[in-house]
């Protein structure tokens, strides 16, 4: 979850909003790719999720990293709740897991090296305090009141709030995990199609990362349990945006979505203020209830965006939300998926091909069986694992013409971060198919051997 936002004056006028959101058009040359990816701490003699403070604690590894690896402390109401360096933060998910907000940067070569040194760095200071992360869609085993609530204003309201507008809400906050990547766009034109193209193939991406078929100690009937439990977090936040398909979507018809999502608060002055249910729209006109007469900034405004939770969505850039956490290779794998064919305008327009005729139906369909069946889905005639086939050969066929080389030009380019998905596809296993088979098979039903073979 994102930290409060900063350095926007007085919102003056309504064109504003959008042109925050168009402030982020850049040229191909200055795209960036930034990954994103959450994990689950647990005390390894336990196998019970860390809690804040303590010697086996998120606080622990968070004051491991400062004191021994460099990093800055972000703190709220004197608690540390996060680290910064070199344009990458350290973040605490509602249920403490640990966020890794990467750099924007130019190649995955680079992002998967800041992936690499960050799982280093963590296990580093857990192994010293006998504790381990592992990448998971949802918590296998602990419940809801196994896991505390960290330390941050912006997490009691949601809290609070989650639990009036839908029925899995808090499940999302304290028991699921993902990976994510945030790229750039040149204009609007160029971010209306690559909103359409990320959104149509989410389900995609969500049965390729499938990571989380067990929660509350069994298996859940879910490839991607973490997937399902968004389609009951709060409608009005959420979803596959239909309207991002119609004619006349550009910024203006996404602020206009985006002042129709309820509130969660007012950031001042170290403080969040209760504007749970309350309308943005209001605040514009020095109505908002929570802090009347008060006109908002356009830190305000940045931070309501964060509170928008689609598939994908817009800032000042655009993110990829579909995704379960997993293992190593994955968390390379995703921003690779998605720069190969988002960078590239011969894979974008092939990838819109593929997805144009759909219909919103069709749309959400996908989305759904993807969280059940992962590849083996199929929608109307359309068969998951043949569009996930296609869609890959897309994006490698993107990524091999961006011809990024790493390892000082010994590696030509960066389609072999999409090595796992190939095999996935080959297969038809993704990873849920693998860890059930496991829990039914050498595991004997023994979900405690998740931890020791797929820690990080």
């Amino acid at each position: 979850m994102s930290i409060p936002q900063s350095g926007g004056g007085p919102i003056e006028h309504h064109g504003q909003l959008a042109e925050y959101l168009e402030a982020g058009n850049k040229p191909a040359p200055d795209w960036r790719i930034g990954t994103e990816h959450e994990k689950f701490g647990y005390c390894k003699d336990t196998h019970q999720p860390i809690p804040y403070s303590g010697e086996r604690s998120v606080l622990a590894v968070l004051e491991g990293l400062r004191d021994k690896h460099g990093w800055s402390p972000i703190t709220e109401d004197s608690n540390l709740i996060g680290l910064e360096k070199d344009g990458a933060n350290v973040s605490l998910e509602p249920g403490g897991q640990l966020e890794l907000s990467g750099a924007p940067l130019e190649t995955i070569h680079e992002t998967c090296d800041e992936v690499n040194t960050h799982l280093r760095e963590v296990k580093d200071i857990a192994d010293k305090v006998g504790v381990g992360f592992i990448g998971l869609g949802a918590a296998p085993e602990w419940s809801h009141d196994d896991m505390p609530l960290m330390p941050k204003g912006r997490y009691k309201l949601m809290d609070s709030y989650m639990q009036k507008v839908g029925t899995m809400g808090r499940s999302m906050m304290r028991r699921t995990c993902t990976v994510q990547v945030n790229l750039d766009f040149a204009s609007e034109a160029d971010m209306v199609q690559k909103f359409r193209v990320a959104l149509a193939l989410q389900p995609v991406a969500t049965a390729l990362f499938a990571n989380s078929p067990f929660f509350d100690g069994k298996p859940n009937g879910h490839k991607s349990w973490r997937s399902r439990v968004w389609r009951d977090l709060d409608a009005d936040r959420t979803g596959m945006l239909p309207f991002v398909f119609e004619d006349g979507m550009g910024f203006e018809r996404y602020v206009d979505y985006a002042l129709d999502v309820p509130m969660y608060f007012v950031y001042r002055d170290g403080k969040y203020i209760d504007a749970l249910g309350m309308s943005f729209r209001d605040f514009l006109k020095g109505e908002l209830p929570a802090m009347p007469g008060e006109m908002p900034t356009m830190s305000d405004w940045a931070d309501h965006l964060t509170t928008t939770f689609p598939e994908a969505r817009i800032k000042k850039f655009m993110e990829m939300r579909g995704a379960d956490g997993g293992p190593w290779r994955r968390l390379c794998a995703l921003p690779a998926f998605w720069t190969g064919i988002m960078y590239n305008q011969s894979s974008l327009d092939a990838a819109w091909d593929l997805v144009k005729g759909w219909s919103v139906d069709q749309r959400e369909a996908l989305r759904v069986a993807a969280s059940v069946d992962g590849l083996q889905a199929k929608v109307d005639g359309i068969d998951m694992h043949e569009l996930a086939r296609q869609a890959v050969n897309i994006s490698e066929s993107g990524l091999r013409a961006r011809a990024r080389t790493g390892a000082d030009g010994m590696i030509p380019d960066e389609t072999h971060f999409l090595n796992a998905l190939h095999e996935s596809i080959e297969s038809g296993q993704v990873p849920a198919d693998e860890l059930l088979a496991h829990y039914h098979g050498d595991w004997n039903g023994d979900l405690g051997r998740i931890y020791a073979e797929y820690s990080y």
